[in-house]
């Protein structure tokens, strides 16, 4: 199984960027799929997930300027991110399964920093 995410960079505070992570190896259309992200010195948080029916959560730093979506056809999950804040920066992480305490697949982060 791979998680390849993509769509990290370089954005100025209030621009937006678009996480992608494609999915390989298993079909992931019946699993909760999620973005965690880790700042230097903190510790990984959930920032969105997604269930097999679409149903979302987002953390209530980011609610309202992220978007999670999923395309089952392609095995992808996205992650919209507008309004972006310094305090976005941050390696994201796609994950498949996330659960409280358990997580069944990580993909490789991907590094967004948002200058001010």
């Amino acid at each position: 199984v791979q998680l390849q995410a993509s769509g990290g960079g370089l954005v100025q505070a209030g621009g937006s960027l678009r996480l992608s992570c494609a999915a390989s190896g298993r079909t992931f259309s019946s699993y909760t799929m999620g973005w965690f992200r880790q700042a230097p010195g903190k510790e990984r948080e959930l920032v969105a997930r997604i269930s097999s029916v679409g149903s979302t959560y987002y953390a209530d730093s980011v609610k309202g300027r992220f978007t999670i979506s999923r395309d089952n056809a392609k095995n992808a999950v996205h992650l919209q991110m507008k309004s972006l804040k310094p305090e976005d920066t941050a390696v994201y992480y796609c994950a498949v399964g996330p659960r409280p305490g358990k997580v069944d697949y990580w993909g490789k982060g991907t590094l967004v920093t948002v200058s001010s």
